[in-house]
């Protein structure tokens, strides 16, 4: 049984008259009720549909959630468990149709990690005559309790000194009580541009049959979805075993190269070499500890993989991805109506068309247009970014982050998004993330072949990054001029306003938005 590393797992049994209530994002038999439960038992997939009607999302995110709940029934029916699956449109019709049949039976389910589902499944359960049993969520690598022991010990959400204490107490790429290779992070090392020769690993293929197909289509029929609706490019692994093909590939062909180029972007490479595993992880089909201890043997065992390939997995879903799932636990619901500097623009439309002559954001939103999904660094310095800078209303782009990756849930988006991404809240992050075009410069290939000239701030051909990042600090200057880590920026702000720049560099951001209203931006 796969359980957290960090933590106490729970320990429970499965009774008689108790039933497995297996959500889609739970796909799993390596721990939860269904590990526990015996062979041939009842089980529970509900495949409602009222989600998918609320907002547009990416084709490919409802193809994969839909088309890996029905081969998870399948592959469950055909071990000999005896599967109800209902279809229908909401979670409480469903429990009306269950417990009809099933007036004596207790539902069991590993608790959601969405804000407020608990809750709401417990009343939608006794509406319908029904009993539930929520059990602790095993598809992590720490414990609730365990962080919640952590923190109030330490008393400040800091990743960097909650990632070190996961090593510590998992073991995970430690040697007699020191991390490997001798340091714990090997971010600055793995910020390098790849060579203009340099070829991408290849990315891992699945055959599918006929189900991506069958259920593409359905979903071309009964939803609105946004995003490209091409099954023939469908990349996502939907069963347990195209799950693991898709792991054993990257940690063989992909984990070599990740480090040192998984902060670089480049223009005609959608996946460079990351491990394109989260939705994978986010549904279930993989457990993140045998990702990091996937990752931690590799290192071990292959000399062509460097401390800081495997440092960099492991500092992504031991450490990044359970501590964002920690912070929105204590930070809702305050956390996904945050917005501490204000913003109140609306999304701009090119998050949904593409259609701009900035080419970093026209790569980034057809890399993700068609495969609902990009890398963290496209997500972070280029489309929240350029929100933040723009002064986006922080929900608005998170609504958009959850309709369009194949990756993205409420409790993934909402931190990652609103905190780290806009600065919404003061959880945990200690300044905004933001950056004029030099960043997407150094970091990147998409200036060269931009419209804009990213050394220029004012004038027409200017890269809108830069005026809008200095417009940015004039605007929020009461907000951020006390932090610590804004001082040097503010002093360039100063120098600028004692050399006449900043009435020019307004004057630029007040053309930009009247060009983003005409769609010529």
């Amino acid at each position: 049984m796969r359980q957290p590393l960090v933590g106490t797992p729970p320990r429970y049994t499965i009774d008689d008259g108790e039933v497995p209530w297996i959500l889609g994002t739970h796909l799993t038999e390596q721990c939860g009720p269904l590990a526990r439960a015996p062979e041939g038992s009842r089980v529970l997939l509900v495949e409602a549909h009222d989600f998918a009607r609320r907002m547009p999302y990416h084709h490919h995110k409802l193809t994969l959630v839909f088309a890996a709940m029905r081969r998870f029934r399948d592959r469950l029916r055909a071990a000999g468990y005896d599967v109800t699956y209902i279809r229908t449109d909401s979670f409480g019709d469903a429990f009306a149709t269950f417990f009809e049949s099933n007036p004596d039976a207790t539902l069991v389910t590993m608790r959601s990690p969405s804000y407020g589902s608990e809750r709401r499944f417990r009343e939608l359960v006794s509406e319908n005559g029904g009993d539930l049993r929520v059990v602790e969520n095993e598809l992590f690598v720490s414990t609730r309790r365990a962080f919640d022991e952590w923190v109030d010990g330490d008393g400040r959400f800091n990743h960097e000194r909650f990632y070190r204490w996961m090593r510590r107490e998992s073991g995970v790429l430690m040697s007699d009580g020191e991390p490997a290779g001798g340091e714990w992070n090997y971010d600055e090392q793995n910020r390098e541009a790849p060579p203009e020769d340099w070829d991408a690993p290849p990315v891992p293929t699945h055959e599918h049959g006929d189900l991506i197909e069958e259920v593409s289509a359905w979903v071309r029929e009964e939803f609105d979805a946004w995003g490209s609706d091409e099954s023939t490019t469908f990349p996502w692994p939907v069963t347990r075993d195209q799950a693991r093909d898709h792991l054993d590939h990257f940690l063989t062909e992909r984990l070599p190269a990740f480090g040192p180029y998984q902060d670089a972007m480049r223009g005609d490479d959608w996946a460079m070499a990351h491990a394109l595993l989260s939705g994978a992880i986010n549904l279930g089909l993989l457990h993140p500890v045998e990702v990091v201890e996937g990752a931690e043997r590799a290192y071990e065992e292959r000399a062509a993989v460097p401390v800081r390939s495997a440092e960099g997995l492991v500092r992504q879903v031991l450490g990044w991805r359970e501590f964002v799932r920690h912070a929105y636990r204590h930070a809702m619901p305050e956390l996904a109506t945050a917005n501490q500097l204000a913003a109140d623009r609306d999304l701009p439309d090119l998050y949904w068309t593409g259609r701009t002559e900035m080419n970093c954001l026209s790569e980034t939103v057809d890399d993700v247009r068609a495969r609902g999904y990009s890398h963290h660094i496209q997500r972070l310095m280029i489309l929240a970014n350029f929100a933040t800078l723009w002064g986006v209303e922080p929900s608005e782009l998170n609504e958009w982050f959850h309709a369009a990756y194949i990756d993205a849930y409420h409790w993934v988006t909402t931190p990652n998004v609103v905190e780290m991404g806009q600065f919404g809240h003061g959880v945990f992050a200690t300044k905004p993330y933001v950056s004029s075009a030099n960043y997407v410069d150094r970091m990147s290939d998409y200036c060269a072949g931009c419209s804009y000239d990213p050394d220029a701030t004012t004038g027409a051909d200017a890269c809108p990054f830069n005026a809008l990042y200095w417009q940015f600090l004039d605007r929020n200057e009461d907000r951020l001029r006390s932090n610590h880590r804004m001082g040097l920026m503010y002093g360039h702000v100063d120098d600028k306003r004692e050399a006449g720049e900043m009435d020019a560099i307004r004057e630029r951001v007040a053309g930009l938005r009247d060009r983003a209203t005409d769609g010529t931006l």
